[in-house]
């Protein structure tokens, strides 16, 4: 067994789980608060070859499992919630994706926390890379050297990492598209670090329409890198559901000698969408690869040297072009196998056994990778069964690509973590020939109404259109009131920007310039909307005179790009380059320091 490749995979971030308050300066909104739910919520799983340590979103503990006799040995408990951990020797790091968020040291010999350090926004995916450890940290676009205190700008929301064999390269999978949407080409970026410089080496651009990588693996040899992904495809209207025509559900394989990506593989069959894929792992033997699907609660089962095979086929001949949208590609060389529960994340691969964390179902589930039978699989429970609130069958069923015809996509898709996916989509429900972005969830139920050309009278009514139209579903109406029940739960979460909470003396002045430039006269309120539409001047794209609906301004600093079809890559775009006429706030006249104020400001928000 390959102990050490085992250890060294990591995991990507769920779902944040925390508790805000109100703070006067920044008008941060807490959600209502309920009653505590008992809910695990297993997000990674790391081992040293004996036991499987599962860190928990919801119920702040790190679960111990041993994985010879698949018996649970403890719970470490870490009094905050957890969005992944990593290995080296007896030493377990975890990250608590809170803000401001912590990095737990915990010996595995005692089971007690031995350090910890709080310096991070919302961290995710450690990583140990010989002996320096590594973090994301998510919301402030950064990699974090924790042995040395370097920070490495990366692409956008980094959210999963790992390291090659010989811990010389560091592999970023970046959750968002940075740029502009209304170009030809939009996809999420991977990041490759130098570990000895701890600089970018080069950023490549995944397929187009690339978003939401949630896992990466590296193989055992440091050759190869499998990033999972969902893959839009956003410049066709959005007219049916069927071959993938709206997403399809992908791997993405990079050469990392060569720093180029090689392809990328779609997951889903002709008539099957595999909705969601997140977590990857690589066996010790390079034999297989193994895939979880969020969405359709499955596994991939892929045989390895079958892939690369099949792709240096496609590029010999030179067919690599028709890879992305071929959904046989993976026929005769992959097995989708069904999960008992819901909401597979992570995986982890010891020996030929493959250990998966199920989100929503408080399970781990065993699987041998050679047993092509029902034996194959071995639930073991990580707590009670725990009827799921209103709330939480939401938030399941947001993330179900059984809500979906075929199980293409889940809500998640297009909104993940509730939010947008950074991509301009010809939606339906206001003729066709008009691509937008995609809106956040984030107090959609709140600032009626909704829909960046306000067609739906509100969130509920967008909910059961997103169903019928989007999903091409047919489904009770105590799903869609579950999801509202979701929806309406969503908090939003400190600017990145604040310091200690609190505005920058930067801000503050640019909180007296949104007052004189008008801005406040729409963006009012708790949620800065007076949720009336405008012209603004932005009819460029669009029939003249055409009105948007004012956007909240909570949380702005990450739904770049801005506008309704996204043309402004920075919120300094949308104050100067598509504001000349003074049509959307009064800001000709402002100096170069009031508008980086007034960008403050708002990016604190």
């Amino acid at each position: 067994m390959n102990v050490k490749r085992a250890m060294s995979i990591i995991i990507g971030l769920s779902t944040i789980t925390m508790i805000l308050v109100y703070n006067p300066s920044t008008k941060a909104v807490a959600a209502p608060p309920e009653p505590k739910e008992s809910y695990a919520s297993p997000v990674a799983i790391v081992s040293d070859g004996t036991n499987l340590y599962i860190p928990c979103a919801t119920s702040s503990k790190i679960l111990v499992v041993n994985a010879k006799t698949n018996k649970f040995v403890t719970a470490i408990k870490t009094k905050t919630p957890l969005s992944g951990a990593s290995l080296s020797g007896k030493t377990l790091h975890a990250t608590c994706g809170t803000i401001p968020g912590k990095l737990l040291s915990i010996d595995t010999r005692m089971h007690k926390i031995i350090e910890y350090k709080q310096t991070f926004h919302a961290p995710c995916a450690p990583i140990v890379s010989g002996k320096t450890i590594y973090i994301a940290d998510r919301y402030r676009n950064l990699v974090i050297n924790v042995t040395n205190g370097k920070t490495i700008p990366v692409s956008r929301e980094p959210v999963a990492m790992a390291a090659t064999p010989d811990g010389k390269t560091l592999l970023v999978a970046n959750l968002l598209p940075a740029g502009k949407a209304n170009g030809d080409y939009a996809s999420s970026l991977v990041s490759l670090i130098d570990t000895a410089t701890d600089k970018v080496i080069t950023e490549l651009p995944l397929a187009n329409g690339a978003t939401g990588p949630r896992g990466i693996a590296i193989d055992p040899e440091g050759k190869f890198a499998y990033i999972t992904h969902v893959l839009g495809r956003y410049q066709l209207p959005t007219t049916q559901i069927e071959r993938g025509w709206m997403n399809t559900n992908a791997i993405s394989v990079i050469d990392i000698a060569a720093k180029q990506v090689v392809n990328s593989v779609l997951l889903d069959d002709v008539d099957f969408g595999a909705a969601n894929p997140w977590g990857v792992a690589v066996s010790p033997d390079s034999k297989t690869l193994v895939v979880t699907h969020a969405g359709t609660h499955e596994l991939s089962i892929i045989d390895l040297p079958g892939l690369h095979k099949l792709l240096d086929e496609y590029a010999k001949t030179g067919r690599a072009k028709e890879v992305p949208n071929k959904l046989s590609f993976l026929s005769g060389i992959r097995r989708r196998v069904k999960l008992p529960g819901r909401g597979p994340r992570s995986v982890l691969i010891l020996g030929r056994i493959a250990w998966v964390p199920m989100y929503f179902s408080d399970t781990l589930v065993r699987v041998d990778l050679d047993e092509k039978s029902l034996r194959a699989i071995h639930e073991i429970p990580l707590g009670p069964k725990v009827k799921p609130s209103q709330k939480r069958l939401g938030e399941i069923f947001f993330h179900d690509g059984a809500l979906c015809l075929q199980k293409w996509q889940s809500c998640t898709s297009c909104h993940p973590d509730a939010r947008a996916d950074s991509l301009n989509w010809d939606l339906l429900n206001d003729g066709l020939g008009n691509p937008k972005q995609t809106r956040t969830m984030l107090f959609s139920h709140y600032t009626p109404p909704v829909m960046i050309t306000g067609v739906r009278s509100g969130a509920e009514h967008a909910v059961r259109s997103g169903i019928r139209f989007i999903q091409f579903a047919v489904r009770p109406e105590s799903d869609a009131k579950a999801i509202d029940a979701y929806l309406k739960s969503l908090a939003s979460i400190p600017s990145p920007l604040l310091i200690n909470g609190n505005l920058s003396q930067s801000a503050q002045r640019g909180k007296v310039v949104f007052k004189a430039a008008k801005c406040a006269t729409c963006h009012t309120g708790v949620y800065y909307t007076d949720q009336k539409k405008y012209d603004v001047g932005l009819g460029i794209d669009i029939e003249k005179g055409r009105e948007f609906d004012t956007p909240i301004l909570s949380e702005v600093w990450r739904t770049a790009p801005y506008l309704y079809d996204g043309r402004a890559k920075t919120m300094m775009d949308v104050l100067t380059t598509w504001n000349k006429n003074d049509t959307h706030g009064k800001t000709s006249n402002l100096s170069k320091q009031q508008l980086n104020d007034l960008c403050e400001y708002i990016l604190s928000l």
